[in-house]
């Protein structure tokens, strides 16, 4: 029971302490190498934590953590030395867990306030990987690179766990890096790759993507945000297989995948559940809504959480009759397939009219100009809200506000195009590489802005 955070980049040592953490009974609480020390301190303190183990490159920071938590106990990973296999085996006497032991608390990223710790159980990491497997069909032979890290869900559930179950092989990036990554998917003859849409889009734009040999890969799978049409294409242009899935922290993470057979003619689509997972949309009375109707997602299975860390009020309103509630809206079409529409805490009401941020992001995306786009809700003294639009625009690009608004209105109503538009350099990302909305209305403060100067 005893909480071991582990503080460092992807490698191999990572995947031997869960492990180890595992047969333990203890629980792993993995650190976002990206946040601050005081977002670091917050975890510790709420963890519990009783060890920290890091990277030698981090030294500094835990300095200071271990000034405000004298408590825990810190090693640096360069110093633990392990004992020959048979000896490990006959010095411990390892304690009786169960498939319901708590096993890794994964912090949320915490776009809406304080990260909450969701409470990830053995039997979840061991339904994920089984639905995983069975899901893409991977198996001892695969050789999977994992991109992603492995403090979020997805480095370790995707694919790094399910791989190693089907008896294949894992290799690790320590940090990403495109080059390298094309450099080790040809080495290594990787099969199986997973990666957030901008992983994929740097990779292309390498200028060694056309020298790389791809021909070893079976599974490109993109999920964590919404996938451009364009990009999905030009892999499968390439004759390069291109999945699509969608997951949560609270679901071990996934909950759909969508092949590469099912996605042209079900563009936008995450798919369909996979195998021991169940899904429901309902209404705000939790009763389920017709085909085609838009409600809340709702996942029961034994990959979904049971618990947020120390949180009972909060689990008790995530959690119903072993429903979890997404927070995410979405529709199913009349074969089955689930379509997000986007966050609830996202959704504009412009004159009484439900407005998607997601699906008008979905339209801006389409425009060769843009590379990246935001929407957000802004208060209006007529409508209430309207939408506002953040653009990244490609180099070597430009893109007017009368061809923005127009590219909107032939796929739009005039409701839910953006009143306003603002061009930056680049989105701002939370410390889980998402694009922080948050930072955005901050933005809006500046009247300049607003007037879209």
């Amino acid at each position: 029971g005893d909480r071991v955070g582990l503080y460092f980049n992807n490698r191999i040592d990572y995947v031997l302490l869960l492990f180890a953490i595992a047969k333990m009974g203890a629980i792993a609480v993995p650190l976002n190498t990206r946040l601050t020390s005081e977002e670091l301190s917050y975890q510790i303190t709420d963890s519990q934590m009783n060890l920290l183990i890091y990277e030698h490159e981090f030294h500094r920071t835990v300095e200071t953590l271990t000034n405000e938590h004298p408590q825990v106990t810190t090693q640096s990973i360069e110093s633990i030395t392990l004992p020959p296999l048979q000896e490990t085996y006959t010095s411990h006497d390892f304690p009786i867990i169960d498939a319901s032991t708590p096993y890794i608390i994964c912090y949320t990223s915490g776009t809406t306030g304080r990260p909450k710790g969701a409470v990830l159980t053995q039997e979840n990491m061991f339904w994920n990987a089984v639905n995983n497997c069975t899901s893409i069909d991977i198996h001892s032979m695969d050789r999977t690179l994992v991109l992603l890290p492995f403090f979020h869900i997805g480095g370790i559930g995707l694919f790094a766990f399910p791989t190693l179950f089907a008896g294949g092989t894992v290799a690790v990036l320590g940090k990403f890096d495109p080059g390298e990554a094309l450099s080790m998917i040809q080495r290594e003859q990787i099969s199986v790759i997973m990666g957030v849409p901008i992983i994929f889009d740097v990779i292309r734009k390498h200028e060694d993507f056309f020298k790389t040999n791809l021909s070893s890969v079976r599974i490109f799978c993109s999920g964590g945000a919404p996938c451009p049409k364009e990009l999905i294409e030009f892999y499968l242009h390439q004759g390069l297989p291109f999945y699509q899935g969608y997951g949560l922290t609270e679901t071990s993470p996934t909950v759909f995948m969508l092949a590469k057979e099912d996605y042209k003619r079900k563009i936008g689509s995450v798919g369909k559940p996979v195998l021991y997972t169940d899904i429901n949309i309902i209404d705000e009375n939790h009763c389920p809504v017709a085909v085609g109707e838009i409600g809340e997602l709702v996942v029961k299975g034994p990959n979904v959480i049971k618990e947020y860390w120390r949180l009972p009020a909060e689990t008790k309103q995530a959690i119903t009759d072993s429903w979890f509630h997404t927070g995410d809206y979405a529709k199913a079409d009349e074969e089955g397939f689930v379509y997000i529409i986007g966050r609830k805490k996202e959704m504009i009401i412009s004159g009484g009219e439900n407005v998607y941020p997601l699906e008008i992001e979905q339209v801006l995306r389409e425009e060769v100009a843009i590379d990246e786009v935001a929407v957000i809700g802004v208060s209006d003294e007529k409508w209430g809200e309207v939408p506002f639009a953040f653009l990244v625009v490609k180099e070597n690009y430009s893109i007017t506000e009368e061809q923005l608004k127009q590219a909107c209105l032939n796929k739009l109503a005039k409701y839910k195009i953006p009143k306003s538009f603002a061009i930056l350099s680049e989105l701002p990302k939370n410390a889980a590489g998402k694009v922080d909305k948050k930072q955005l209305k901050a933005l809006l403060t500046k009247e300049s802005m607003l007037k879209g100067e």
